[in-house]
């Protein structure tokens, strides 16, 4: 069986970081499913999924690499083409990816117990984010 739902959300941009689990799992409870896998994806380029421990340290240090890989206030090429100023928001959703699996068992999420699904918006402005979540399993 598949199921597909949207999870909405705004968000702030510039790395906010939004733990997404409760959701997740509420919505695998009402499935009903027992074993399978939770796919979720963010449509458009400066967003992205992963997983984190949701703590305050984490919080920081998460943009703070990033900010080391893909700094804001860089001239990049994107940037000179659009001239909207969010070329390191390309950048930092490339490199963690628009998508997540997770595998379900039981009707359980399989996560660590101290890991937590999370969004990311790098984009340099508020945005009205919807992600698609596909739930495929079985009784």
């Amino acid at each position: 069986m598949i199921i597909q739902k949207k999870l909405s959300m705004s968000t702030k941009g510039f790395n906010d970081i939004h733990d997404i689990t409760p959701h997740i799992r509420e919505y695998l409870a009402d499935s009903g499913l027992k074993d399978g896998h939770v796919i979720v994806f963010v449509p458009g380029s400066t967003g992205g999924l992963t997983t984190i421990e949701y703590e305050p340290g984490l919080l920081q240090d998460f943009p703070e690499m990033l900010e080391k890989i893909a700094p804001m206030g860089v001239s990049y090429k994107h940037d000179q083409t659009w001239h909207d100023g969010n070329g390191y928001a390309h950048l930092r959703a490339s490199l963690i990816g628009p998508s997540i699996t997770i595998p379900f068992e039981g009707g359980r999420l399989v996560l660590g117990t101290w890991q937590q699904v999370i969004f990311l918006d790098f984009d340099n402005r508020p945005r009205q984010r919807q992600l698609h979540v596909q739930i495929v399993g079985e009784n």
